[in-house]
């Protein structure tokens, strides 16, 4: 059974950082694509940073040069180290991990948002304020 629970969610002020985890359990695949998205109120999930299992690494425009997403070597930590922290950053943060693992272009998984098609954690708030 696969599960991803995410922590490290918290209020900061404008500047400031957080690292959330996703702690990820019983995914154990060689091909494979994960990311973070986050949701803020009354808007779509959007994806944040994205990783898949060749090493390549994208992010949305918006977290560019702030934010980093990174993996463990046991690969059951997925991190997203988050710096210069603005109010729009605001939202709720989700783990996801395809439900069908394989190679696909990365920066079209993270932009699709395929809520059916992935695994989700439970999430956890970053609330920034300014």
């Amino acid at each position: 059974q696969v599960q991803l629970v995410e922590s490290g969610g918290g209020s900061v002020q404008s500047g400031g950082s957080l690292r959330l985890s996703c702690a990820v359990s019983g995914y154990t695949y060689n091909s494979y694509c994960m990311g973070w998205f986050r949701q803020a109120p009354g808007k779509e999930r959007e994806g944040v940073a994205g990783l898949d299992s060749s090493g390549k690494i994208v992010y949305a425009e918006s977290v560019k040069g702030r934010f980093t997403i990174s993996q463990d070597n046991a690969k059951t930590t997925l991190y997203l180290q988050m710096n210069s922290l603005k109010p729009e950053d605001t939202a709720m943060y989700y783990c996801a991990a395809q439900r069908a693992p394989r190679l696909e272009h990365l920066n079209r998984w993270l932009i699709r948002v395929d809520l059916g098609g992935n695994y989700w954690g439970q999430g956890t708030q970053v609330t920034v304020s300014s």
